[in-house]
């Protein structure tokens, strides 16, 4: 296992060959995560914290210095962060390594088994070799605490203390019930963002007409369509969302030497640097099966979208952003998507997905939980989350409205120091 130095931190690699699917386990993946522990503590016997990133379908962070949230962890944890399975130095999940596979139905059947079922069956097997019977805290961001209330529901002896920001899931409820939820949410964002930037409510029009009238082509090849350019939106629940979206929006136009505007170079180089669909394809094929149990999601957001007029490109208002949907034109606009669209229409069509959540066995739950709830949260519903929190015993939640849905991020110390005190039943 290798070891890296860094200041303030020490970094260990491990890997763990595991079930692609537990109950036929002669395929195997690798799944990789990575140790963190502060360099006056390497030998100590430290009790761990396991980091669930958000997602689905993206890495765990990547320790750049000793601050943040990993900070205040390694004052008590040894820390592992776990590039859950599809994602990071894990056995990736992308449209080159799904082809070998076969067809859309291979592919389909392969990619069930990389939600928060699996990813903590992994964490179990995981805990298993490294602790034995010990059991660990974990700490869940946003679809992080998807995979905590999972782990709750099938291996609580597993856990020590759960810790949840912006991450508490409803535990019945369809993906339309989330969907309607959400665009509500979004809607709200949108009046929210044009309220303090109210020259972007033209700026924003001007630029979806010229793509509606021209083929406009990002820097990597693919088209810039209006729809595509709306999905910028997935920035407006971010604490700097509003102003990354405006600081982008302003340089969208150049004037060419014979006066006429254009569609800026650099402006549609940003572009593609926010979307990162491409990259990360869990998160748009199996986004909407983070919701579905004993039913298919059968393209959730874009059946729902006619619901709210407001959303359309005709719409007499501000055009508005969308945020947190998958649809299903994605799988063309995409180009890492478009080999994967038959699974993906595939998926969206199933109905045979296991229960995420044993209702009845949360309700017994006895393992402390401290969650920070964001009052105006917009990508995980706040009145869900109270929802399920209220089915839980033993859960204390922070409802607060100082921080949007990337508080760990914005203020990591303070946040996890807050949730700690509360799972010790300090406050």
């Amino acid at each position: 296992m290798a070891v890296y130095h860094l200041p303030g931190l020490v970094l260990r690699d491990h890997w763990f060959d595991l079930p692609v699917d537990y109950a036929r386990p002669e395929q195997t993946l690798r799944i990789y995560a990575r140790e963190v522990v502060a360099p006056a503590k390497v030998t100590a016997d430290l009790p761990w914290l396991v980091y669930f990133q958000g997602g689905p379908g993206f890495g765990a962070a990547r320790p750049m210095a000793n601050g943040g949230w990993l900070a205040r962890a390694l004052q008590d944890y040894r820390v592992l962060l776990l590039d859950q399975r599809g994602t990071g130095l894990s056995t990736p999940v992308t449209a080159q390594t799904l082809a070998p596979l076969g067809d859309a139905r291979a592919q389909a059947a392969y990619l069930m088994h990389f939600r928060a079922d699996s990813i903590v069956r992994d964490a179990e097997a995981i805990r298993q070799q490294l602790l034995g019977d010990r059991p660990w805290s974990i700490l869940g961001q946003s679809y992080g605490g998807f995979c905590a209330m999972r782990y709750l529901s099938a291996a609580p002896q597993g856990l020590k203390e759960v810790l949840i920001t912006g991450g508490i899931p409803s535990l019945t409820r369809p993906a339309d019930d989330v969907y309607r939820a959400t665009y509500a949410r979004v809607a709200d964002k949108n009046c929210q963002y044009y309220q303090r930037y109210p020259d972007d409510v033209e700026r924003v029009r001007h630029i979806v007409q010229t793509l509606q009238h021209a083929e406009v082509r990002l820097p990597g090849g693919a088209v810039l369509s209006p729809r595509r350019f709306l999905q910028l939106g997935l920035l407006l629940g971010m604490s700097d969302g509003f102003e990354t979206l405006h600081y982008l929006l302003e340089g969208a136009f150049v004037t060419l030497a014979d006066g006429q505007p254009a569609l800026n170079w650099n402006f549609l180089q940003h572009v593609e640097q926010q979307q990162s669909f491409d990259a990360n394809p869990i998160y748009a094929v199996l986004h909407e099966a983070c919701y579905t149990q004993g039913g298919a999601s059968a393209w959730s957001a874009h059946r729902l979208l006619g619901e709210f007029p407001s959303f359309a490109l005709d719409a007499e208002g501000p055009l508005l952003f969308t945020g947190e949907m998958v649809y299903p034109w994605m799988l063309d606009d995409y180009a890492q998507l478009r080999p994967l669209k038959g699974a993906a229409e595939l998926l969206a069509v199933t109905a045979d997905w296991p229960l995420l959540y044993d209702v009845e066995s949360l309700r017994q739950n006895t393992v402390p939980v401290a969650a920070a709830v964001y009052y105006d949260d917009m990508y995980v519903h706040r009145e869900f989350s109270e929802e399920t929190a209220r089915e839980v015993p033993n859960i204390k939640l922070w409802v607060t409205n100082e921080y949007e849905h990337n508080g760990l991020r914005a203020d990591g110390g303070a946040v996890l120091g807050r949730l700690l005190a509360m799972v010790r039943g300090e406050v």
